[in-house]
């Protein structure tokens, strides 16, 4: 019997960082269900050591303070230039201005943002050839 295309695909692995236990576990759960494995954390400067091995980093940048959600992005990114960064976000605004190294600009999402909105987007980026 000849393996499904899903079946012979890498397992989708989705890093989750948010200070809220709520939307920490509301995801990992939405997405696990989806088939998905995750790894999460509360701590932003975690980005780096969660986002490893990951397909793409989920970050709730609202929940810490400015200079460490920078800081935290800018090691995960160089750390782990082929993870998608998705960055859900009550001002995306905000990340317009900071200075993304080529071919790693991260997804920005505006707040709501549903698991399914967040998972289609990923699997989309993907899907594309996105280049990370």
């Amino acid at each position: 019997m000849c393996p499904t295309r899903s079946e012979q695909a890498a397992p989708l692995r989705v890093a989750i960082v948010s200070k809220n236990a709520e939307t920490l576990g509301g995801l990992a759960a939405y997405l696990e269900r989806a088939g998905a494995t995750t790894v999460g954390t509360h701590e932003v400067a975690r980005s780096m050591r969660v986002g490893a091995g990951a397909l793409a980093i989920v970050v709730f940048p609202d929940d810490f303070d400015w200079e460490a959600v920078v800081a935290a992005l800018t090691a995960c990114v160089r750390a782990h230039p082929r993870v998608l960064q998705v960055l859900v976000t009550n001002a995306p605004q905000r990340f317009d201005a900071l200075g993304w190294p080529s071919g790693t600009t991260p997804l920005v999402m505006a707040k709501p943002a549903w698991g399914w909105t967040i998972l289609d987007a990923i699997r989309a980026h993907l899907r594309d050839g996105d280049p990370r």
